[in-house]
């Protein structure tokens, strides 16, 4: 009988204990979700940064999207500029996101609010997470912003499209987000986690086959003979080409490398980030 009282009160506990852990959790993701949406400025940066890139790159390059091959003009890919930018604006709006949603680690820092956190019962693992869940909604939810336009981009967009893709840019936006926190462990103010910040964006983005396609009917040999092979190379090892070409397999449904390897990649851009964002946050 007393047996059975001591499991009965030690099962009590462990499940006391984890509502305690998932309040905690809850309670950080919603701290962080309620900022973003107080913060005007960058609701206006997830509506105007779609928009910009949409109609006026979209539209303003469209007509030079195309190449000359033995005197033939030709489209590089069987689809317009708009179409083909449209899965990269969308993870330009997450990548934005996600890694300013990280700054909170540094104003949090700045005016000892990680402090009283760090030391209450609850572990670091479950402050790191809920920190980390609470930017990948928001960036997941400026992502969405862009589908708005799939319209005007002339890219037909099925329920099940949508469906597979908000995973797709959840897993990017986790894995983004880990990244940002790893900078905001590193940068002690606000300045230079915008700089520094800046210019991991930046790079990442613009070298991600983003903007500008590999040509799919060349081969690897051909492809470095168009472009300059450091080019190619860096575009082949840079993640996020993996997870644009992901999106935009799911979006348009045309892909420059094999469809395995985005969700593998952002897969593994969400464990491996997260992982060193967590062994950084216990030194804090």
């Amino acid at each position: 009988m007393s047996m059975i009282t001591a499991d009965g009160e030690e099962e009590s506990e462990n499940i006391a204990l984890v509502r305690v852990v998932l309040g905690g959790l809850y309670a950080i993701w919603l701290r962080e979700v309620k900022r973003a949406i107080r913060d005007r400025g960058q609701l206006f940066g997830g509506f105007s940064r779609p928009i910009l890139w949409v109609v006026i790159m979209g539209v303003g390059l469209n007509p030079y999207f195309r190449g000359e091959v033995y005197g033939e003009v030709r489209f590089v890919v069987p689809y317009t500029y708009l179409q083909f930018i449209f899965p990269a604006v969308i993870a330009l709006n997450i990548l934005y996101t996600s890694v300013q949603a990280a700054v909170s680690v540094i104003w949090d820092r700045e005016f000892g609010f990680l402090r009283e956190v760090l030391v209450s019962p609850m572990p670091r693992s479950v402050i790191l997470l809920g920190k980390v869940l609470g930017g990948a909604t928001v960036a997941l939810f400026h992502g969405s912003l862009a589908l708005v336009l799939s319209y005007f981009a002339d890219v037909p967009i099925s329920p099940g499209d949508i469906l597979s893709g908000l995973g797709l840019m959840f897993l990017l936006a986790f894995g983004l987000t880990s990244l940002g926190v790893i900078i905001a462990n590193r940068i002690r103010s606000f300045e230079g986690f915008g700089v520094f910040s800046n210019a991991v964006i930046l790079p990442l983005y613009f070298t991600s086959s983003s903007v500008f396609p590999l040509d799919p009917a060349l081969t690897s040999a051909q492809t470095r003979v168009v472009y300059p092979e450091w080019l190619v190379r860096v575009v082949e090892l840079n993640p996020l080409t993996y997870a644009v070409d992901a999106l935009r397999g799911n979006f348009i449904h045309f892909y420059q490398f094999d469809p395995r390897l985005g969700p593998l990649v952002m897969a593994a851009m969400a464990v491996g980030f997260f992982t060193i964002a967590l062994i950084e946050f216990r030194r804090n």
